[in-house]
């Protein structure tokens, strides 16, 4: 039994050290994410919900909105936004067109099995006891950690 664990824990030392050479990076986003959105264009979606998304006219305002552009200064990037509703963004999140979409989403959200979806944060002003989430495209995992640490350093948990 000992031998066998020793043998595991030397394949698992020789595959991740083959990956670390191979200039693999963990978390991923296979589809670039970050590193388009880094120092150029965040596509975000808005689906008006209460205090925290509004819609006035072309601007998007609200305590989610507030969050989207401070994530964008924090990667030197411009926000463009896209007001549709939750349907529209879950589609434009699987046809690439959109890097992020804020609304009134919760923990129980049914997009799930289409796009990736945040932690919850029930403290963002405006949540009223809910546990709100951001959506992000499927397997964007690199992009979908650094939208996390930005939450969880500006709201917390």
């Amino acid at each position: 039994m000992r031998a066998r664990r020793r043998s595991m824990m030397v394949g698992v030392v020789l595959a991740v050290a083959a990956l670390t050479g191979c200039g693999v990076t963990v978390p991923a986003d296979p589809d670039g994410t970050l590193d388009r959105v880094r120092g150029g264009e965040l596509r975000a979606g808005a689906s008006a919900s209460g205090q925290l998304v509004t819609v006035e006219q072309d601007r998007v305002g609200g305590s989610l909105a507030e969050l989207i552009e401070g994530l964008a200064d924090s990667l030197d990037a411009r926000v463009e936004w896209v007001v549709a509703s939750e349907e529209e963004l879950v589609e434009g999140l699987e046809n690439g067109e959109l890097d992020i979409a804020v609304g009134g989403m919760t923990d129980q959200s049914p997009w799930v099995d289409r796009v990736g979806v945040t932690r919850a944060y029930s403290s963002i002003p405006g949540a009223a006891d809910r546990s709100v989430v951001m959506l992000v495209p499927m397997g964007e995992n690199a992009w979908q950690a650094t939208v996390e640490r930005y939450l969880d350093d500006e709201v917390g948990r």
